[in-house]
């Protein structure tokens, strides 16, 4: 017989004092740090406590004995049940400083090197339609919110289209209106859902793996150029022609119409083959008078505003003269490599994903860019010093690894080659301060500028300037 779990108490009157890392509200219950989540710094709060460990615990707001002044409020419907823009209950201000003060525990905390004076976090023109790419998911299972499941109500249409429930799997909260992309993402949504089930087309069911209507990507350009990916989880020619035909007849001005089939068991797409229905294969985005074509299996950053601010933070950092030779690790498609061609001698890009490479080198073709050279592969098997050997040695080094960091190999063949500087764009200062401590054999950090890409969220990238020590 397995023994019963305790129940865990509720604590009253916790003080929520910070917020943390992971997007969580802190208080302090006795010797326990315990993070709560949509919380407030100045909140004072009744907290169920769902999990209590030695050091810390986790709990839920069931109560407010006082609210905090700087508490604001959220702008979103679906606030609190959607697993996304969980700061939207904190001023944008407050936000930026937030984040500020993670980059600031990471550096401090774990790469523990000299630092220079830390910069205010660089914030985002737009807090709200911000994002050019969102994926929604079609369900036979909505999500049902405390409110629905107490009313007493029958909901037999549980077909849905929107965002995964954080932690099931295989729920889907139905969405009425997200605030992260253009109104017309909206349009799109809820016009297929609604054709979906005028039809009587099925809803997937992850558990069984069946069911027509899968996910959806909608991507926008800063140009307004519009890519739509459905994805179907059966190949049935006349529905889907016949769906893709309604889709185009209520919005003609899609630049750029797919479909995919995937019957397998999982959402990835980049193996199978994507059949362009209507329009253009790729839509453009612009940056400093420079075009980037975006296809359906391309990386670009996803606040495109942003991402010029971004990239602009890392050329400065580099301080190119247009002498230099430049390495850039995990160029994506080349988006940094081509932004930083005209003020360098040569580029060198190196990438995983091949036709991540291949798009890097149209957008050079297309820009009229002759000083590139991309490699596709694992960075720590492309990156060796026979490599830099051949390829010449780097004045300058940009590297914008994945949220793992860099691998232990690399960082050593960076080491060796010992360019004069370094810029490391990362979107976890978490495993960027890791590889600091690596790097602080023969670098120091001349600056460090955090970029919020994400607002309302607990995500921030950071960007540090390195320079080879004297």
């Amino acid at each position: 017989m397995s023994k019963k779990k305790k129940e865990l108490p509720i604590v009253e009157n916790l003080e929520i004092t910070s917020l943390a890392a992971e997007g969580k509200s802190v208080a302090r219950w006795g010797d326990l740090v315990v993070f709560i989540p949509l919380g407030a710094p100045g909140d004072v709060v009744n907290v169920k406590l769902t999990k209590k460990k030695h050091s810390f615990a986790e709990g839920r707001i069931v109560g407010f004995v006082k609210e905090s002044p700087i508490r604001v409020k959220p702008f979103c419907e679906h606030f609190g049940v959607c697993g996304g823009c969980k700061w939207q209950h904190i001023p944008y201000d407050m936000q930026l400083k937030y984040k500020r003060q993670q980059v600031v525990d990471a550096l401090e905390r774990i790469a523990k090197v000299k630092l220079p004076e830390i910069a205010d976090t660089l914030g985002s023109e737009n807090t709200k339609f911000y994002r050019n790419k969102l994926e929604f998911t079609f369900s036979n299972k909505s999500w049902l919110t405390q409110e629905q499941l107490t009313s007493g109500q029958e909901f037999p249409d549980r077909n849905a289209a929107g965002f995964h429930i954080p932690g099931a799997f295989d729920k889907v909260l139905d969405i009425n209106k997200c605030w992260l992309q253009d109104d017309i993402c909206n349009e799109i949504r809820l016009f297929v859902k609604d054709y979906a089930k005028r039809n009587g087309l099925s809803f997937y069911d992850i558990r069984n793996n069946q069911g027509l209507m899968r996910t959806m990507v909608v991507r926008i350009s800063g140009k307004g150029e519009i890519m739509l990916t459905v994805v179907l989880g059966e190949d049935n020619p006349d529905v889907i022609n016949a769906l893709m035909t309604a889709i185009l007849e209520k919005f003609s001005n899609i630049t750029s119409l797919y479909y995919v089939i995937n019957t397998k068991h999982n959402d990835t797409l980049n193996d199978l083959p994507f059949h362009l229905f209507h329009g253009k294969p790729y839509i453009e985005e612009e940056m400093e008078g420079l075009t980037f074509r975006v296809g359906p299996k391309s990386f670009y950053q996803t606040n495109s505003k942003q991402a010029y601010k971004l990239y602009s933070v890392a050329r400065e950092m580099a301080q190119l003269t247009g002498n230099e030779t430049v390495y850039d690790l995990y160029t994506g498609t080349g988006t940094i490599a081509n932004f930083v061609a005209k003020k360098c001698a040569k580029v060198i890009g190196i990438e995983y994903v091949p036709e991540a490479i291949e798009d890097a080198k149209l957008n050079s073709k297309v820009n009229g860019i002759d000083n590139t050279t991309f490699f596709a592969g694992d960075m720590k098997d492309v990156l060796t010093d026979e490599f830099v050997a051949k390829m010449g040695k780097p004045d300058v080094m940009i590297v914008d690894p994945p949220r793992a960091g860099m691998h232990e190999d690399v960082v050593n063949v960076i080491l060796n080659a010992a360019p004069q500087r370094i810029v490391y764009v990362s979107c976890n200062p978490a495993t960027q301060a890791r590889d600091l401590a690596l790097l602080d054999a023969k670098y120091e950090v001349t600056a460090v500028q955090p970029v919020d890409m994400f607002p309302h969220t607990q995500h921030v990238e950071n960007v540090v300037g390195l320079r080879l020590k004297v």
